[in-house]
């Protein structure tokens, strides 16, 4: 299915997946900074816009086989696409790292996903996860790294936007790109700059920047299990070139205090790739603006580590 990523393909995603989703809520947190909070969204991440856009449009054309559906995730991808896929009725096999979270792989077969455990990195599950849609004709998405899933999670800019009319920054924690990559294009529509937050080490996005191109990063961070990503998509590093995009690198200290701080100030339980963007704001020397949002885009997490 040929496709690209651009406002007009955000827009016809929020088409695709209007009723399925539920849509986010934006909150007050302190004086000139809101709440996106995506990670109360199905699957308790942001990851279900993409999903359910990606087997709607397949849906559409055609071209979702009955060999269902295979993807390579460290959970929060998984999860979106064994949901999606419930609610079409089609199998779901997905591949993830044998590091992943057990409350990750406890949800997906619960949503009656077939689960594969596959090497230490997300490297590993993906080849395993290809050679497998080689091997069936199972229908091969991306945890991040497809215009479909980039512009299913770029419906998410919108949604803030309406909740909070003047917005003038987003912060959106950065892993493969998925989900800055479709907010970033949406947001460019509309003059809204974007704050890309990632871990220090775990920095692929700010990597790629520096390069030139995609490169091939380390991953060890706190927040390695949803924003561990090896390398960035090519279509985040287009949508960061922009101008109105910064990049931010936090320390996994400040990740940590900023996931206890919204807790303890707040009662919100995040996983540390949604901290992430709250502990780039906290960090920053300057302001964003006088109406910034900040994304907290998954839950899936065991509250008992705070």
């Amino acid at each position: 299915m040929e496709t690209q990523l651009d406002y007009a393909a955000v827009r016809a995603a929020a088409h695709r997946i209007a009723g399925g989703v539920r849509p986010a809520a934006v909150v007050p947190a302190a004086e000139g900074v809101w709440f996106a909070l995506e990670y109360l969204q199905h699957t308790g991440s942001f990851k279900a816009r993409g999903a359910r856009n990606f087997l709607a449009a397949h849906q559409e054309a055609g071209t979702l086989p009955e060999a269902g559906v295979t993807i390579a995730s460290g959970g929060n991808a998984g999860l979106a696409c064994a949901w999606a896929a419930r609610d079409r009725a089609v199998p779901a096999t997905v591949f993830l790292p044998e590091t992943a979270p057990r409350v990750k792989v406890e949800r997906l077969r619960g949503y009656g996903a077939e689960v594969r455990l596959v090497g230490e990195r997300y490297a590993e599950a993906l080849a395993a996860c290809q050679e497998f849609a080689a091997a069936t004709g199972a229908l091969s998405s991306h945890a991040y790294d497809h215009p479909l899933i980039a512009a299913g999670a770029g419906t998410l800019l919108d949604e803030i936007r309406a909740g909070l009319p003047g917005l003038d920054a987003v912060v959106v924690a950065v892993g493969g790109g998925g989900l800055f990559a479709g907010v970033a294009t949406a947001a460019r529509e509309h003059g809204v700059r974007v704050v890309a937050a990632e871990p220090e080490n775990c920095r692929a996005l700010n990597a790629a920047l520096t390069a030139g191109h995609v490169v091939d990063v380390p991953v060890e961070s706190v927040a390695a299990d949803s924003l561990g990503a090896t390398r960035v998509s090519g279509a985040a590093l287009e949508a960061a070139r922009h101008s109105g995009v910064s990049s931010v690198l936090v320390a996994d200290s400040a990740i940590t205090a900023a996931r206890r701080a919204l807790w303890e100030d707040h009662r919100i339980v995040v996983e540390a790739g949604a901290a992430t963007a709250f502990a780039a704001l906290r960090g920053a020397a300057g302001p964003f603006g006088e109406r910034v949002a900040v994304v907290l885009c998954g839950a899936n997490t065991d509250p008992g580590d705070l």
